[in-house]
């Protein structure tokens, strides 16, 4: 489907601006395009070389066993064809986290990651199965318990009530969630996506997941190891104390207004160098040498970040050309006098189009609705949500696909925009119920 789209969009595209005489434009875009796609990519290397160097961390700890234990029963519905034990259901577990606590830098290393682990469980490379096509849903709906990123840029454009989109978000993004899951199981019953399901690896052939991998074996420590792993685990304990005092300080010190304002503030400033410190700690206390582990996970995330780049121009050139060309504008004066009849306001429309498309383009047009009709004003709400409760479908399927070369994506683009969908209306819904 995802090549017929492709092949589509860009086609019309052409037509439509020789049509309007935006060719010079569609020119244009085509280049500006294709190199911003190699500098996003070069800008996710540090990124993905440092966050999957902690997951290396964790993996070498045995990270995956205790998450699997704690988190695992309630995944295990949604991938009921991963292990366990697989090292995928761990980093599907930190990816999901990351992702509800609004942390996007950190949620998509452990995205790649759990792709990279299930591609191990592929019997068809080149081909997404069922739990590839769930995590790209679950991505893309963005289940959002904290959008502290969209909290920030509110309280920056000078909203007095910056936290006033945190029920809105979860609401939307929940709805999202629901659909995207609901979608993926149902189009997957679908003959058309059945018979293209490859079938799943046996434990012995997925390198030994599953089944007694070398993380369950719990080796027998010399009684003379047991001291300098007790000094580390107290020294460990002694880090939090002094952290959690020092948390204490930040927050007594506080100048944010309210509650709300102050969440956000320790979220956005706290909690990813305390998700570095969980980890880093993690491995440490349990004897692992740290630095090796993340110069093993850094190289592997250099890689990541050089292989996602074809994926990411192809997908990046067909949008600028679709956004140059004046598509977009087409389609708002086509639909707008019909969302209109569901409170959907033509000025918000723009960003419920382009936020699958291009997250760029999406929180340009936020930011400069905001400005023009206030961060507290209906529209500014409704477009604070839709940037909080979906996600920029096409590039995260470009980056986690392109990451392991899916190329055949089943029915991964019709679940994703049934997320998006269902994420936008009920953004509508609860924003018109609360602020309309």
């Amino acid at each position: 489907m995802l090549n017929g789209l492709i092949v589509l969009v860009a086609l019309a595209s052409i037509l439509l601006a020789a049509f309007t005489g935006q060719m010079q434009a569609l020119t244009d875009s085509i280049l500006t395009s294709a190199g911003g796609a190699v500098d996003l990519a070069i800008g996710l290397v540090g990124v993905m070389a440092f966050f999957l160097g902690l997951m290396k961390v964790g993996e070498d700890a045995g990270l995956q066993r205790h998450l699997a234990r704690v988190v695992g029963p309630a995944l295990q519905r949604l991938f009921p064809s991963v292990p366990a034990g697989s090292p995928a259901m761990s980093a599907i577990i930190l990816n999901v986290s990351a992702n509800m606590m609004g942390l996007g830098n950190a949620a998509t290393p452990f995205g790649i990651k759990a792709m990279q682990e299930l591609d191990k469980l592929n019997s068809n490379p080149g081909t997404a199965t069922n739990a590839m096509v769930m995590l790209l849903a679950l991505n893309t709906s963005a289940l959002a318990v904290l959008p502290s990123g969209v909290v920030g840029l509110r309280a920056s454009v000078g909203s007095v009530d910056a936290m006033g989109i945190w029920m809105p978000t979860w609401f939307a993004s929940g709805c999202a969630t629901v659909a995207a899951v609901t979608a993926t199981v149902l189009l997957s019953r679908l003959w058309i996506y059945r018979r293209t399901e490859p079938s799943p690896l046996t434990p012995g052939a997925a390198g030994g997941v599953g089944g007694a991998a070398a993380d369950d074996v719990v080796p027998v420590e010399a009684p003379e190891a047991r001291d300098p792993k007790r000094m580390r685990l107290w020294l460990g304990r002694l880090f939090w104390l002094v952290l959690a005092v020092l948390l204490a300080r930040f927050v007594w010190g506080s100048r944010a207004e309210g509650a709300g304002g102050l969440v956000t503030d320790v979220t956005s400033a706290w909690m990813l160098p305390t998700l570095v410190a969980v980890l880093v700690l993690y491995g440490w206390v349990r004897g692992v040498r740290v630095y090796d582990s993340l110069v093993e996970g850094a190289k592997q995330g250099f890689q990541v970040a050089i292989r996602i780049i074809p994926y990411l121009v192809v997908i990046l050139v067909v949008v600028g050309m679709f956004r140059a060309s004046g598509g977009l504008e087409l389609i708002v004066v086509g639909v707008s006098p019909f969302t209109k009849l569901i409170g959907l306001p033509a000025e918000a429309l723009p960003m419920a189009l382009l936020r699958p498309l291009t997250g760029s383009g999406a929180f340009g047009v936020m930011a400069e609705a905001m400005s023009v009709h206030g961060a507290d004003s209906l529209i500014g709400y409704m477009v604070s949500t839709f940037q909080g409760s979906t996600e920029t479908t096409f590039y995260t399927l470009a980056v986690y696909y392109g990451a392991v070369g899916i190329r055949e994506t089943r029915h991964t683009v019709p679940a994703c925009l049934l997320a998006d969908t269902a994420g936008i209306l009920a953004a509508v819904f609860i924003v018109n119920l609360m602020f309309g």
